[in-house]
């Protein structure tokens, strides 16, 4: 098993990001820096009930490692044996989601919903950390509180500690919040003087001064960048740079245009050309958001119909002249 300080000792996470993080986007993040890369977010009720379909966000290459899964769910039994189906994987931890705060997984109790039900929380720690038997590590990720009226991220935290918790990340918003406003960060801070395992900053890193600020200002052990990273694989290599010499290295739109081009080779990898033209549509709206002729091009983009004429598209776009 991985050893715990391995994983989260001053280390730059790719958050899960359903739709987005895939192993394509997953390597490239990677290739850019990334040190822990985390599944999709996987249903454990799929992985019991329908594992031939669910299985496929579980799978991931030996060059992602350190590597994780992220399941969800609401009942201990069925988390339990979620994890217990993703071992024969051999992934390097497990994380509970339980700060998803979308609508369809809140209303089946999961996610962001548990952080009404403490006690059930962890009992789903307890769980999963019994079938996993010493063969990974647990983690889990939650939010300061259901809404401003019942922060209770501190005594979350430290019963899923209790339960068995190897490690936490905290996203610093409600549920209520969703992704608005802006996460309060002093919540990571006051969290990590209380608990005595490492703790994973989240939440509104959207730059490498960012970053450091966080580490700076929580103390927190890893940070885990989402929407952040979206567009933007290299921040984590620039981050790295900053913490390590004071300054990073600006993107150039050639290099964009590099980054584009490897992203769509390595979703070829692992999904049909129509399923790739068609995702890499949300992808492109990340990479080209502020430059000049990008919406133009994404409604070309949006008409495209395969992979190599997105690419012709980007190269004879106004948006990527040098």
């Amino acid at each position: 098993m991985l050893d715990i300080r391995a994983l989260t000792d001053h280390k730059l996470w790719l958050a899960p990001l359903a739709g987005y993080t895939d192993r394509a986007y997953r390597q490239l993040c990677k290739s850019c820096g990334a040190d822990v890369l985390v599944s999709e977010m996987v249903s454990a009720d799929g992985l019991v009930r329908d594992q031939k379909k669910t299985i496929q966000f579980v799978l991931f290459d030996a060059l992602e490692r350190p590597f994780g899964v992220q399941i969800f769910g609401s009942d201990p039994e069925t988390m339990a044996r979620g994890a217990e189906a993703c071992l024969p994987y051999s992934p390097d931890f497990i994380d509970l989601n339980m700060g998803c705060p979308v609508k369809k997984v809140v209303k089946r109790g999961a996610g962001s919903a548990l952080m009404k039900n403490p006690a059930g929380a962890a009992r789903i720690v307890a769980a999963v950390k019994s079938v996993l038997a010493g063969e990974c590590l647990l983690g889990a990720k939650f939010r300061s509180g259901w809404n401003e009226g019942s922060l209770n991220y501190l005594d979350f935290g430290l019963a899923l500690e209790d339960a068995g918790a190897d490690f936490l990340c905290l996203h610093p918003r409600t549920q209520t919040q969703m992704f608005s406003g802006t996460a309060d960060w002093p919540h990571i801070a006051a969290l990590k003087q209380r608990i005595g395992i490492p703790l994973i900053g989240n939440g509104d890193i959207k730059s490498p001064e960012d970053a450091q600020e966080m580490f700076q200002s929580t103390g927190c052990d890893s940070i885990m960048i989402g929407r952040g990273a979206m567009g933007k694989p290299w921040i984590f290599k620039q981050i790295r740079q900053l913490m390590e010499s004071g300054d990073y290295s600006p993107v150039t739109r050639s290099r964009l245009l590099e980054t584009i081009e490897l992203h769509i080779q390595l979703a070829l990898k692992y999904k049909p050309e129509r399923v790739v033209n068609k995702e890499m549509r949300s992808q492109i709206c990340f990479y080209t958001k502020g430059l000049v002729g990008a919406a133009e091009l994404r409604q070309a983009i949006n008409r495209s119909e395969s992979t190599a004429q997105i690419i012709s598209l980007i190269q004879n776009s106004e948006a990527f002249r040098l």
